[in-house]
């Protein structure tokens, strides 16, 4: 389940430390937006310490670091500091092309050897220009790591020097229409932008149903008060409980130390134990809203 995608700034060891508390499907740990350039390599030293400490972010799904782009000349600093056990994937914004993505994976490859890291790092490509929003299929197909496209709209209507309205969208409705149908035809899926207002939950609620509709399975979040809200609207829905009930029929036997299989194919798709993890949380969230 990708429900939530919550941005935490990279720079604040207090912001880190509650974040561990946060039951939002993906702790993002940034080191674009939120930290200021000054701040980057003490951000870079909070993360990695963070990431050693993986265990502590227990109501988590997934850990992510946001890098910053491939175009600012950061981004190979941030993949060298933050690419280590404990780190679920990374985010990279302003994606333009593939050929930025297969890049990057291989710059991942290098280091997961070197590193001897178990897990297979994810990338989660940003759809934030007007190039990235033509190429979102061939970004979203361009490497077996990409699992995921996420829209940003605020850099997107800059890119296209629009001004941002609260309510409407026409601004953006293409590209935000584009994305999870790119992503879709790809085998993956798609987040939603951000909803900015922390204290207007109904327009954070209504932005998160079209949000739905438009075939997103998720939103990024920007406060821990938007969880609960998105979270809601997305509950999981009979596609998704099917798929989690044939893993955890296929994959509970190894995880209860039954079976030495670690990893199953279901769909086509190989599924292991972050797979399970996250085939439980979905059966849990579905007897929790059917005891309410």
């Amino acid at each position: 389940m990708y429900r939530t995608l919550i941005f935490v700034p990279g720079n604040s060891a207090r912001f880190i430390d509650s974040a561990k508390r946060l039951n939002a499907d993906i702790i993002c740990l940034d080191l674009e937006d939120s930290v200021p350039y000054h701040e980057k390599p003490s951000a870079r030293e909070l993360i990695k310490v963070a990431l050693s400490q993986r265990d502590s972010f227990k109501n988590a799904l997934s850990l992510y670091v946001r890098t910053d782009s491939y175009e600012s000349g950061n981004l190979f600093t941030d993949l060298e500091a933050i690419i280590r056990e404990g780190i679920t994937g990374v985010v990279i914004p302003k994606v333009n092309d593939s050929i930025e993505i297969c890049e990057i994976s291989s710059f991942i490859s290098r280091l997961e050897v070197e590193r001897k890291i178990s897990n297979n790092i994810q990338i989660l490509p940003s759809i934030e220009t007007a190039k990235g929003v033509v190429n979102a299929y061939s970004i979203a197909k361009s490497d077996s790591r990409v699992n995921l496209l996420v829209f940003g709209v605020f850099d997107f209507l800059n890119d296209m020097q629009i001004e941002y309205r609260e309510y409407g969208g026409d601004e953006y409705s293409y590209a935000r229409a584009k994305i999870p149908v790119d992503a879709r035809a790809a085998g993956v899926s798609a987040i939603d932008a951000i909803w900015q207002k922390v204290e207007d939950t109904d327009g954070l609620v209504n932005d998160t149903v079209l949000a739905k509709r438009l075939g997103y399975v998720g939103k990024c979040i920007i406060h821990p008060n938007q969880i609960e809200p998105v979270q809601k609207v997305f509950a999981p829905n009979k596609f998704e409980i099917e798929w989690a009930k044939k893993v955890i029929e296929s994959l509970e036997p190894a995880m209860e130390m039954k079976s030495k299989i670690g990893a199953v194919m279901i769909d086509g798709k190989m599924i292991d134990a972050v797979h399970y993890k996250h085939a439980k949380s979905i059966l849990e969230s579905v007897e929790e809203q059917s005891e309410l």
